[in-house]
């Protein structure tokens, strides 16, 4: 029931220039995506971000943008829709090139997958919208989704809790940023403790 760390990756969805000023809790929703950005990178986990149409609601701020492996820019409120699962799964080993019978025995087996991280921990907004939307698609394509509520926001309070009542109802998990770094670090021994406890003061 507990988060692990070494299955998960954070997607940070749409925290662009434009839409803060219109999102409510703006600056503590942001601060927390910053914060688990900052952890999971220092964990080595896989980090994404998104724009909507950032030719018009401008970039992620530098704090977040700087951590993501990849930004996906899109105009489909689904980051799914414009490639984002292929990005969260692992790549397949390529067969070895040449002619089978001349290659090392070594070489002819095949390679070991890379690890599957199916824990999708999603904040971003607005929630009732691209973060929704990018939810129900990743839960359609049978990952587990973890949604960070106090790393989320809409325009309107309705909105944002309407989101989190159907994310729930499809079986997404509702957490805080606080609950995922404490389940991905688990211990006061971790390497990365005291940089958690800066992180959430």
């Amino acid at each position: 029931m507990l988060m692990q760390a070494d299955e998960s990756q954070l997607v940070l969805v749409d925290f662009q220039a434009r839409l803060k000023p219109a999102m409510l809790d703006a600056e503590a929703v942001w601060a927390n995506a910053a914060r688990l950005a900052t952890l999971a990178k220092a964990m080595q986990l896989p980090i994404w971000g998104t724009e909507q149409n950032p030719s018009r609601l401008g970039e992620m701020p530098p704090e977040i943008r700087s951590h993501c492996r990849q930004v996906l820019a899109k105009m489909h409120f689904s980051a799914v829709e414009e490639g984002l699962g292929e990005w969260l799964k692992p790549e397949t080993p390529q067969a070895p090139r040449g002619n089978a019978r001349s290659l090392p025995r070594h070489l002819q087996k095949t390679q070991p997958a890379a690890q599957e991280r199916q824990t999708i921990v999603l904040g971003g907004c607005e929630a009732h919208v691209c973060l929704l939307q990018t939810a129900l698609d990743l839960l359609e394509d049978e990952f587990e989704v973890w949604v960070v509520t106090d790393a989320c926001s809409s325009r309107t309070e309705r909105n944002r809790d309407a989101a989190y009542d159907r994310l729930a109802g499809a079986g997404a998990e509702l957490v805080t940023a606080e609950m995922v770094a404490f389940e991905w670090v688990r211990s006061a021994e971790h390497p990365e403790f005291k940089l958690l406890q800066t992180l959430f003061k």
